[in-house]
């Protein structure tokens, strides 16, 4: 019988020695937090840290703007237009208000004359009132802030009689005409007749004969007896009413040697037109006083005269 075997050992591995044994590895740290120092934690709060990236963030070179900001400035930008439009509708308006009001006044037929809506006053005993309303009726249609006024007053001073005339627009459609007419004082001999004439000498109108009351000036219309009329016109011109309804006639053969007739069949030489006034006075007083006297020289009133 054989012996039980014996168990397997296994060979040992075989170590190289070395000169001197190789020093061990060092252990490779293991990455943990490390807490920072309790001074870090207050300089840099946490509001602190998730503020300055985005004051410090920027894009491409050129720094961003807060939301705030940004909002106001659009604000201000909407603002800014609003006031622009609103300047430029008011000026369009303005425009428009004026155009239509000046297309109204100058061109419509709102404001156009009215030949029947025209007045005429102070036309006296020599003025024709057709020819004034025919000369207003020229500008028929026209409106009033384009009527000629001045070209209308010049035609209308040209008709006869016309001493003076003021226009007046009459809003809407209307004008009124005032006349200072040449009203006549005295008759001049004319021919066959009589031309009357007013205090400046203008002859207004002719008749047959003098009316009655009206003195007649024994003269003529001539340039070179123009003085002598005017002398006699002035002396009339300053006699007082109870004087003049005396005067039955007067004769001026300059202007040096102005005589008047009256009823009574007194003659009163006046001289000149000078010291009219003066002249009167003394008349009145030798009338009174010597009431039978068939000539009162006045010519020098300081020195009167009675024959």
């Amino acid at each position: 019988m054989r012996p039980p075997a014996k168990p397997r050992v296994p060979p040992k591995p075989t170590v190289a020695r070395s000169a001197s044994p190789a020093p061990p590895a060092p252990a490779r740290p293991r990455t943990q937090a490390v807490p920072r120092p309790a001074t870090q934690a207050v300089a840099r709060p946490k509001a602190s840290r998730k503020a300055a990236p985005a004051k410090t963030r920027q894009n491409k070179g050129r720094p961003t703007v807060s939301t705030a900001m940004t909002r106001r400035l659009a604000e201000k930008r909407a603002m800014q237009r609003h006031r622009t439009l609103r300047t430029t509708l008011l000026w369009v308006g303005g425009v428009v208000l004026v155009a239509a009001l000046g297309w109204a006044a100058f061109f419509s037929p709102m404001l156009a004359l009215d030949a029947s809506r025209v007045s005429v006053t102070g036309q006296g005993t020599t003025i024709d009132v057709a020819q004034v309303r025919a000369a207003v009726a020229a500008d028929q249609g026209i409106p009033l802030p384009r009527l000629d006024t001045v070209g209308l007053r010049d035609q209308i001073l040209k008709l006869n009689g016309v001493k003076e005339a003021w226009i007046v627009r009459s809003w809407p459609r209307g004008i009124a005409v005032h006349l200072t007419s040449r009203e006549p004082v005295a008759a001049v001999p004319d021919g066959g007749g009589v031309a009357l004439v007013d205090p400046d000498g203008v002859q207004v109108a002719t008749a047959a004969q003098a009316p009655a009351g009206m003195p007649t000036i024994d003269t003529t219309l001539d340039d070179h007896d123009a003085p002598a009329l005017q002398a006699a016109l002035h002396v009339l011109a300053g006699l007082p009413e109870d004087l003049a309804s005396q005067v039955r006639g007067v004769s001026a053969a300059s202007r040096d040697d102005v005589r008047t007739t009256l009823h009574s069949g007194q003659v009163v030489r006046w001289g000149s037109d000078e010291q009219v006034a003066l002249k009167v006075a003394v008349v009145q007083t030798l009338l009174h006083q010597a009431p039978g006297a068939r000539t009162l020289d006045v010519s020098s009133p300081d020195l009167p005269v009675t024959r």
